[in-house]
């Protein structure tokens, strides 16, 4: 990876300036600079200059005033940009990921933590619901283990659920783990994988394109879904409704001429929709990280790396359907953000069936219930899930089954009933 240039005081001053200057969009930005180079030279020209090559809104944003705040803004980033394993990297900067000059609007500005050769590996994405069942947990990180012991980063979201297990997947694997996140790189969203960021940052990579001190807002998530979708050569979507954030990053990265994959899953279940509906618009349908490999002509891990994987993985039956789903619908990667995608409304009688609770079931059954999801699932399994003593686990399956809300399958497998 080609080294971060040292960059003056003056340099960086008129880059965060034009980073933060208000209506200055990424590609107008892109435009003065190779109009003009330096960000200092672009603060230089006239008015009318600047108009001439991107237009009078971006030559107005670029010659306002700065924020009231900027000197407190600008002394913050020279402390982070201090801090070790911090970095800067810049629009101009050899070190900027190749990838990601592709895109029609590339982030002036990257702010980074940890290892930022990762930013220049090959990479897939592994992205989902934010309201994960465990059957999409342990398949996301089966996953990431695998397409990471094979060498390829695995690039994520730090979002609960799909997310997070795919960044646990990988972290310790030779291909290693990138979060790309929503908020400005001092910030972790959300508050609960605190302690997942503070280990990618150490044996992996984070990386924003926001500024010091930017909160979680609804409009970012999107944005950072198409430098998932850019730092890539594939994504494979673990889940997803059919309104999901997750649907946005697999077209965007459809767009840049990215494979897309799915797996694909129970009809009955909600969260398995948005998968089904890539599959129908063309994703290629995968169940194994083998697979992925294949499509995107990886060498599978050595025997040696297979075997360290294996031993990583939980002491259980392999479960020998894709992926399970719960009965609910699934949600942004942040509070009251509603994301469009054309064609992924679900139908009614599904969002109803999503919001029900099984009436007259205890809460142990209806954990149980919600822990066996939509897949065939065996006693070991349901008791790794949910913790509960054999006994328990035992008499509240035939408390569910006698309800008509499970059946037993032969060879000690229980299954959802479509009924229940």
């Amino acid at each position: 990876m080609p080294t971060i240039l040292p960059i003056s005081a003056e340099e960086l001053a008129a880059w965060l300036r034009l980073a933060l200057a208000r209506g200055l969009r990424p590609a107008a930005l892109r435009a003065l600079l190779g109009a003009f180079g330096l960000p200092q030279n672009v603060l230089a020209q006239p008015f009318a200059a600047l108009a001439a090559v991107a237009g009078a809104q971006a030559a107005y944003a670029a010659l306002a005033e700065p924020r009231p705040d900027f000197v407190a803004q600008l002394e913050a980033l020279q402390a982070w940009r201090a801090a070790p394993g911090n970095a800067l990297i810049t629009l101009a900067d050899p070190a900027y990921p190749a990838r990601l000059l592709d895109m029609p609007d590339p982030p002036p500005l990257l702010y980074a933590k940890g290892r930022l050769e990762l930013l220049h590996a090959r990479a897939v994405a592994i992205v989902g619901s934010r309201n994960a069942t465990p059957q999409a947990v342990e398949d996301a990180a089966r996953f990431a283990r695998t397409l990471a012991a094979s060498g390829l980063a695995v690039v994520s979201g730090l979002a609960l659920g799909v997310d997070g297990a795919a960044h646990r997947g990988a972290l310790h694997e030779h291909g290693g783990t990138v979060a790309v996140i929503g908020t400005g790189a001092d910030l972790v969203y959300p508050p609960a994988h605190r302690p997942l960021a503070t280990q990618i940052a150490a044996h992996g990579a984070l990386v924003s394109e926001w500024p010091l001190g930017t909160p979680a807002r609804s409009a970012n998530f999107p944005q950072r879904n198409r430098v998932i979708a850019a730092l890539v050569e594939g994504v494979v979507v673990v889940e997803a409704a059919q309104r999901s954030g997750s649907l946005i990053t697999a077209r965007l990265a459809n767009e840049m001429g990215r494979d897309v994959f799915a797996l694909p899953g129970s009809i009955h279940a909600p969260l398995t929709h948005g998968c089904h509906g890539l599959i129908k618009q063309g994703a290629q349908l995968v169940e194994s990280p083998e697979e992925v490999l294949e499509a995107l002509n990886v060498g599978q891990p050595s025997a040696a790396a297979r075997a360290l994987t294996s031993r990583r993985e939980p002491s259980r039956p392999k479960v020998s359907v894709p992926f399970d789903c719960m009965p609910r619908d699934d949600a942004s990667d942040t509070p009251q953000l509603a994301l469009e995608s054309p064609g992924f409304e679900p139908p009614r009688a599904h969002r109803a069936q999503a919001q029900k609770s099984p009436a007259g079931l205890g809460a142990e059954a209806r954990r149980l219930l919600e822990a066996l999801g939509y897949a065939p699932a065996t006693v070991e399994i349901l008791a790794q899930r949910t913790d509960m003593p054999e006994a328990v686990l035992q008499g509240t399956l035939l408390q569910l089954e006698l309800a008509g809300h499970l059946d037993a399958l032969p060879g000690g497998w229980f299954v959802r009933a479509s009924r229940g």
